[in-house]
């Protein structure tokens, strides 16, 4: 390995791949390539990319402008702004006095780098945080100093849940001054919503608690009757002074992992902040991916990609979840989101009866999983002891879902064989 390799004179230190690029990483040790089509990667964080039945076409070029060549504005090109912002009015605002407007916008290269906008530009603060959650809230945490980690554990008795009181009550006591969180969650797919989402935003309103809320996954939607995406900005009152900050952007729910177009939707204030940091972080996101970014948000080319995938990805969690209920994982509470499926492994034989056991064992079957473990968002390893995230991995339905089925197969003879 190349940290093996370093002289310890050197400058830098060694650092950790963050969960799924650390899955491939070691996937790679042992012959995996990216696109090699013996591999089926379920452990991938990204939704397939190709032509999807009922979805607008694929764009297959992106036209250059004059000022395409110079540099933008941090905080993002205006056109784009405002389309996120009319995008946000036009489902959740209607009916609302309150709208939000470019000014309440920041776009970014990608949703990590949004993350990193916002751990440098937070103060000092008791940052709250579930696990499982999001792997690289670890690295956020542990990488700005200012940031004081406060750990809030969903555990599986409960489905990876917590009572709106509780949690209530937990702030207070705790002297929590904001909240980190994936809705839907990755790993879990679990999804606050409705009544339940009122209630963290309200309790945000009234305990001046800001919410950070990862919505990167708003779209993949899997409870009986959904119709549409989840975002706290349904229940925000006022979009210049309730501490609600949405992170979303192209990466998942639009299909374009690659363009590495993200946003930040939240008070004018805390955007200018944002585009602060970002002037030191970044500098800005790509104008003409943005410029073709303003094409994708058009309202009828959004809705039409949005209803495709709600439909095929639904369609590949029911599959996912009856095959590896059949091969004996075990699914606590009720996923209804994400396109992943975060499953028990600890009734299976030994060795695949861990997340990091199943993992190696797949290999050995040419297919990616994700160790359950590295979800337990522990920021400086404070947490001693193992896992209790240890016997769980997560699998992805990502891919397409011909690709979904050969990996689930694998898993299926892997399983029968005990290993």
């Amino acid at each position: 390995m190349l940290s093996d390799q370093m002289d310890s004179t050197m400058a830098f230190r060694h650092l950790p791949f963050m969960g799924v690029i650390r899955v491939n990483v070691q996937a790679m040790e042992v012959g995996f390539r990216m696109g090699d089509p013996d591999w089926i990667n379920l452990g991938q964080g990204q939704p397939e990319v190709g032509e999807l039945e009922g979805a607008p076409p694929r764009p297959d070029r992106i036209d250059l402008a004059l000022d395409d060549h110079a540099y933008g504005a941090v905080e993002g090109i205006d056109e784009l702004r405002e389309a996120v912002a009319a995008h946000y009015n036009r489902l959740f605002r209607q009916g609302h006095a309150s709208q939000y407007a470019a000014d309440n916008v920041a776009i970014s290269a990608g949703g990590r780098l949004a993350l990193s906008r916002c751990g440098a530009a937070l103060d000092h603060v008791r940052l709250g945080y579930f696990t499982p959650d999001y792997t690289a809230y670890e690295d956020l945490m542990t990488t700005f100093h200012r940031i004081d980690p406060a750990w809030i554990e969903l555990s599986e008795e409960v489905g990876f849940r917590i009572d709106p009181e509780e949690l209530d009550e937990r702030i207070g006591r705790d002297n929590i001054g904001a909240l980190l969180i994936s809705n839907p969650c990755n790993p879990t797919g679990m999804i606050i919503q409705g009544d339940e989402l009122r209630a963290w935003v309200g309790m945000a309103r009234t305990r001046n608690c800001t919410l950070l809320m990862d919505e990167f996954y708003s779209h993949y939607i899997y409870t009986p009757g959904a119709t549409g995406p989840v975002s706290s900005a349904a229940f925000v009152e006022e979009v210049d002074r309730d501490p609600v900050v949405i992170f979303d952007g192209l990466t998942k729910c639009f299909r374009y992992p690659g363009w590495r177009v993200g946003w930040v939707v939240a008070p004018r204030a805390i955007i200018r902040e944002l585009t602060a940091a970002g002037s030191f972080l970044d500098g800005g996101a790509s104008r003409p991916i943005q410029r073709a970014a303003v094409d994708v948000l058009e309202p009828g080319r959004a809705d039409q990609e949005t209803n495709a995938v709600r439909t095929v990805f639904a369609d590949k969690q029911r599959v996912a979840l009856a095959r590896l209920r059949d091969m004996g994982v075990e699914f606590p509470g009720n996923p209804q989101g994400t396109f992943y499926v975060f499953g028990s492994v600890r009734n299976l034989p030994e060795p695949l009866n861990t997340g990091e056991g199943f993992m190696n064992e797949a290999f050995k079957h040419q297919v990616l999983t994700v160790p359950g473990e590295y979800f337990d968002v522990n920021p400086n390893r404070q947490r001693p002891g193992p896992s209790p995230l240890t016997n769980f991995v997560r699998f992805s339905f990502g891919p397409p879902k011909a690709q979904v089925q050969i990996g689930l197969d694998r898993l299926a003879k892997m399983i029968a064989a005990g290993g």
